[in-house]
């Protein structure tokens, strides 16, 4: 299957990206078919540049955007961005659930609050000291 999708590029903490059509089996900095445009996500707005002709011939060819691919379609103006998630659901790729990654990596599972119910702490009042203690308090200071 052929993929739209970005390629990393650009310096340790800068990252800059292609958007390239490659193979789905290769990997992400590796071989790939067409470079199609570049995205900077560290400029302010981000900038895209894509280039609609190659994009649109290899949408037609049966290439399918990466989810953040398809967002920047949207952005550019290429795909409609109901058409991008259409085309994940009639290729039958549901869109992931974003859990969070620690708790993925960990196993940890959230228990149900009825099973953390504490019991409630009863709140005594103290007794009054009595006269006697009161005075040699007051004796001993």
């Amino acid at each position: 299957m052929v993929k739209i999708r970005l390629r990393r590029v650009g310096a340790k903490k800068k990252p800059s990206y292609r958007v390239v059509v490659a193979d789905s089996r290769a990997p992400r900095d590796g071989a790939f078919i067409s470079i199609i445009g570049h995205y900077n996500p560290l400029t302010d707005p981000e900038t895209i540049v894509i280039d609609e002709e190659k994009a649109r011939h290899w949408l037609e060819q049966g290439a399918q955007p990466t989810d953040t691919v398809a967002r920047l379609l949207a952005k550019a103006g290429i795909i409609e961005e109901s058409e991008a998630r259409k085309e994940k659901i009639e290729a039958g790729i549901a869109a992931k659930p974003k859990a969070s990654r620690k708790k993925a990596k960990t196993g940890v599972t959230e228990k149900s609050e009825t099973s953390k119910e504490e019991p409630e702490a009863s709140i005594t009042e103290e007794p009054e000291a009595s006269e006697e203690q009161t005075e040699t308090i007051k004796e001993k200071t």
